[in-house]
């Protein structure tokens, strides 16, 4: 069937729009960057602030006096690791969220719908309350979650997948069924153990934070995000393919059963770095892809780089405010994000009759 001149046109405008709003989304997510690292409780100028990252970016010589010091640390070593961990775990929350909700196909999943999360919490557990991974040193707990979250998905695979192909209601029951064990698992460790300074750790570190940033973790975190981000851009076709359900699929020729394997274990192990980076943020994963469907429609060509900018940019933001919001003190960002990303999600719910679409 041949375009007529109007289905020219409209392609031709939507194509348009999209590239203005994600150059400018890009744009915004700079500006960011930029704006992020000048906040925190050490009062520095702008002129200091740029000035470091003039110096250590390009060498320039009458700069040199920031090259070490008190500001340079600060600055360096300490806000600008931040803000691109805050970059990187955004936007892999937000690309493994619109993949998730494709695997599922339910808008209502986010990266710990599977057991994730739960997987994660009690790697963290086992780490804090019986001492599991010591030999890692200081990133003990990270690393474990990390392994926690991926065992977790294995295991929702392996499930999934008893008695015939998984699908995506089979995942989803899987999940929650792993999920109820993990959770079980982490309270029976907590409650034997009866450690007080262990347990509040514990909370501290299942609320989320990025303050322990560094240049380490970013150069994990973030080439990893991107990667995976590309990688998940290019298989748009097979995303919108999952929207249509296995029967409409197997009809067309591709049989989705491999493709879902292979995306849920490369998004676990992204959202396995993510927990390692910053530990347990949720809502990001769930409220953003909701706000760009809404928006843009459901054509994963469209929704994944537009989810990942203003996942990056939403949550280098929810870190400025938990550095300045109290004053000498940080609130936790997952604390932030969920009051922020609950009322939010309630709001689209009720405004909207919610499907992968958005629309009434």
């Amino acid at each position: 069937m041949k375009k007529t001149s109007a289905d020219r046109k409209n392609s031709i405008l939507r194509t348009s729009l999209f590239a203005a709003v994600l150059v400018g989304m890009l744009i915004f997510l700079v500006f960011s960057i930029l704006a992020a690292v000048t906040f925190g409780n050490a009062d520095l100028s702008l002129k200091d602030v740029y000035s470091v990252i003039a110096y250590k970016l390009f060498h320039i010589n009458s700069l040199s006096a920031y090259g070490e010091g008190a500001v340079h640390d600060v600055v360096w070593l300490i806000r600008l690791p931040r803000v691109l961990l805050a970059l990187g775990v955004g936007m892999a929350l937000s690309v493994c969220g619109v993949v998730m909700q494709a695997i599922v196909q339910n808008p209502l999943a986010d990266p710990y719908v599977l057991g994730v999360s739960s997987g994660a919490s009690l790697g963290a557990t086992l780490a804090i309350m019986a001492g599991i991974g010591s030999f890692f040193g200081g990133n003990s707990v990270g690393v474990m979650a990390f392994i926690g979250a991926l065992i977790t998905s294995f295991a929702v695979l392996a499930v999934a997948n008893m008695g015939g192909k998984a699908n995506s209601g089979k995942l989803i029951l899987a999940g929650m069924a792993i999920s109820s064990v993990c959770s079980a698992f982490s309270n029976f460790v907590i409650y034997i153990t009866n450690d007080k300074n262990a347990s509040a750790e514990i909370v501290r570190w299942t609320m989320g934070s990025l303050g322990g940033a560094s240049w380490e973790r970013v150069r994990i975190m973030l080439p990893l995000t991107i990667v995976c981000a590309l990688v998940f851009w290019s298989q748009y076709r097979n995303l919108n393919l999952m929207l249509l359900g296995d029967d409409v699929s197997i009809t067309l020729g591709t049989d989705l059963h491999r493709i879902r394997t292979v995306y849920l274990i490369l998004a676990s192990v992204l959202v396995g770095f993510a927990v390692y980076s910053s530990g347990m943020i949720g809502f990001v994963g769930l409220v953003i892809p909701h706000i760009i469907r809404i928006l843009f429609g459901t054509d994963h060509r469209r929704l994944l780089p537009l989810s990942a900018l203003l996942g990056a940019s939403f949550l280098i933001w929810c870190d400025v405010l938990c550095r300045i919001i109290l004053k000498n003190s940080e609130m936790p960002i997952g604390v932030l994000v969920s009051i922020i990303g609950a009322p939010c999600f309630i709001y689209l719910l009720v405004k909207k009759s919610y499907g992968f679409g958005g629309a009434k």
